[in-house]
């Protein structure tokens, strides 16, 4: 159901995308100076590249700044599976004990009887 659900979105979205680059083929410049007059750094290609492009940067900027953003989160996780660890290979070593012990004070009311 949910890839059914998925495939509803995602394929007439496509269909849109497709057809947004097919009527927008035409080239456009896109000028990277911010000063007025002519300049060097310009860009001619089909809107649509342009705006798939800068589409595309900005998820890669924003998965960017997610991932920074969580790095706080993601180090307390690592700290707590580090305590985790500790403490289950802690508990393993008192339950070893207490075996032991429990195992030696057998003996001793076996002996004593």
């Amino acid at each position: 159901m949910k890839t059914f659900l998925k495939w509803l979105v995602l394929a007439p979205l496509g269909v849109l995308l497709l057809a947004f680059a097919i009527a927008n083929r035409e080239p456009v410049r896109v000028v990277l100076d911010p000063l007025p007059g002519d300049s060097e750094f310009q860009i001619a290609a089909p809107l649509f590249l342009i705006l798939f492009l800068a589409t595309g940067l900005g998820v890669l900027a924003g998965g960017f700044a997610t991932w920074v953003s969580q790095g706080r989160h993601r180090t307390a996780a690592r700290h707590a599976r580090s305590d985790i660890d500790r403490l289950r290979n802690e508990a393993d070593n008192l339950r070893a004990q207490l075996a032991v012990r429990a195992g030696t004070a057998l003996e001793r009311t076996r002996d004593a009887a």
